[in-house]
């Protein structure tokens, strides 16, 4: 009898186990690691797409693990890169994956602030694939107002007059990239315009379900500052002795990125965004991040290598298939650096958020 009784309980608790793993819930044990590492923090949190883009780091000799969670599907991994204590997680592919991974990392760990980098297409004509870029600002550019056909500009759009959506940031007209018209015909789209909307977020210090809205998304400001010391890093240009790059990749910081769960090889696109927005690197998840991060109020970076320039038009586009293990590497070289700086400098951002 005592013997069933042991049984029973073991199977309950087996079952039990079992169901809060279903359910997404932390496990006890779980929730006691993660006390007791976050005792060791606080962590630099860094975010990175795609194992491709991980393992690169995973390999440095300037990267020591220690220890690894598993919550909800991610792997967080923590160690140290220098002297800095860091906490390594993939959020796989798009904005929604990032965008739960990030809030799943500063929810539940110490963390200070967050480094966010991988490779991404590009939309700049005067930068190559290789170099690696840090935007000051990141939108997502893909939530949209599509407007019914036969409406234009001077229509105001539906829900504007409650606030909900606006034609303050701009427009996409289709029929502006009609082709095989002939000159002086009348042509139009059907498609008409789609209108660029900032996301609604409700920052941890603010007041519960009263948005606010955010379009541009500043990088931190003390981020910013230490990154302008990276920019005469070496990086590797060639995959092996046979395929290089035509020319020397470097680190540049610029304006503005975008994102999008879209992967973009289109050049008519890429062009507009480029022309409208001052965008250089277009990717899928750096936005998402950038959203996440300013509505928890923590510092973060993104840092971008450029794999290819989206939609082809130079002697080296289309070639993310070769030089995508390339730009991973580079944009590792830079967030060693940026790390080492980081721990340098010892101390913490100001957390100067700002977005518009």
């Amino acid at each position: 009898m005592v013997a069933f009784r042991v049984v029973c309980v073991f199977l309950s608790a087996l079952m039990l186990l079992n169901a809060q793993q279903r359910n997404g819930a932390l496990t006890a044990r779980t929730q006691k690691m993660i006390v007791k590492i976050n005792e060791d923090g606080p962590y630099l949190g860094l975010l990175i797409p795609n194992l491709y883009e991980m393992d690169p780091l995973l390999e440095s000799s300037n990267y020591t693990a220690t220890n690894t969670i598993d919550v909800a599907g991610r792997r967080f991994r923590f160690g140290t890169i220098g002297e800095k204590k860091v906490i390594l997680v993939m959020t796989g592919l798009s904005m929604i994956n990032a965008g739960i991974t990030t809030q799943l990392l500063l929810s539940l760990f110490n963390v200070e602030g967050v480094v966010h980098y991988g490779i991404a297409g590009n939309a700049n004509p005067s930068l190559n694939i290789g170099d690696v870029t840090i935007p000051e600002y990141w939108a997502h550019g893909a939530l949209w107002s599509w407007q019914r056909y036969g409406l234009g500009p001077d229509d105001e759009l539906p829900l504007e007059s409650a606030g909900d959506y606006t034609r303050n940031i701009g427009y996409l007209k289709f029929a502006n990239y009609t082709v095989n018209v002939t000159e002086g015909s009348p042509y139009d789209n059907l498609l008409n315009n789609i209108w660029y909307q900032p996301e609604e977020v409700f920052p941890v210090d603010g007041t519960p379900e009263e948005r606010q809205h955010a379009f541009w998304v500043a990088v931190d400001p003390h981020y910013y500052e230490i990154s302008k010391q990276l920019e005469d890093l070496v990086l590797e240009g060639c995959i092996n002795s046979t395929t290089c790059l035509t020319t020397t990749p470097k680190v540049t910081r610029v304006q503005r990125g975008t994102s999008a769960s879209i992967y973009l090889d289109n050049a008519a696109y890429r062009s507009f965004i480029y022309n409208k927005f001052n965008v250089s690197p277009v990717d899928l998840e750096s936005a998402s991040v950038a959203l996440i991060c300013l509505q928890q109020r923590k510092p973060f970076i993104a840092i971008r290598a450029l794999s290819d320039l989206a939609g082809g038009g130079s002697a080296d586009s289309n070639e993310a298939d070769t030089f995508t293990s390339l730009a991973a590497t580079n944009s590792v070289t830079v967030v060693l650096k940026f790390i080492e700086l980081l721990a340098a400098v010892n101390s913490k951002s100001s957390t100067g958020y700002a977005y518009y």
